[in-house]
């Protein structure tokens, strides 16, 4: 594809079609500021080219001028001996100069068209690219709120929250069990020592504190 067709088809085209269309669009818009990116590069290096062509003609023009003007001389030398052959084959030389600089004059007129063509181009590809811009803001930051939202929806509904009640059951069972050992253990025994029921609550405390920490947590995501 050349480079100003391309660039037709990015001017031609609607953005907002072409993210519809697309399975994930921050990454289709991307690839779109990158194509107008380098297509903006190629159509102004294209313009270089074209402006550098047109002073290399407008040289060669003003070189024909000189050769059209020896011609002349040349002419006028031979008429002035009499010789009207080499008059005449002069003002032929001259004539060859002439029609190529008439060509070469033709043709910068063509490029001055299709830079002309150019740069309107080039200001609506801006353009364009501006919107993209824009637009890519835009869908980064409404793509990082939809998967935050998700993110939330899934820890409130997802098996994350039913394994955390899970474990607060099975500590909760941890301590039924423990007070059950310790009742049992007073049952028909000899009273405990001070060492025994001081080392039973710290065993105790410690449980409740994992528990009072697993809450405490659980407590910190719903808020």
């Amino acid at each position: 594809m050349g480079i100003f067709s391309r660039t037709r088809d990015i001017i031609a085209a609607n953005m907002t079609d072409l993210l519809d269309r697309a399975e994930d669009p921050a990454k289709m818009i991307r690839m779109i500021i990158l194509e107008m990116e380098e297509t903006l590069v190629e159509v102004r290096a294209s313009a270089a080219r074209t402006i550098a062509d047109q002073k290399e003609m407008r040289r060669q023009i003003t070189k024909l001028e000189t050769v059209q003007a020896n011609w002349i001389e040349k002419a006028e030398l031979a008429l002035s001996k009499d010789r009207e052959d080499l008059a005449k084959a002069a003002l032929v030389e001259k004539q060859k100069a002439a029609d190529l600089a008439e060509q070469l004059n033709e043709e910068i007129g063509l490029l001055d068209d299709a830079l002309k063509a150019s740069e309107g181009d080039i200001a609506k590809l801006q353009g364009k690219l501006r919107e993209a811009r824009a637009r890519q803001n835009s869908i980064v930051t409404r793509l990082e709120s939809a998967h935050n939202r998700a993110k939330m929806r899934e820890m409130y509904a997802g098996p994350k929250i039913d394994d955390a009640f899970s474990r607060f059951e099975l500590l909760e069972r941890r301590v039924d069990y423990a007070e059950g050992r310790a009742d049992a253990a007073g049952m028909g025994a000899a009273p405990k020592t001070l060492d025994e029921e001081i080392a039973e609550l710290r065993s105790s405390d410690k449980v409740e504190a994992e528990l009072a920490a697993l809450k405490a947590k659980q407590a910190g995501k719903e808020g």
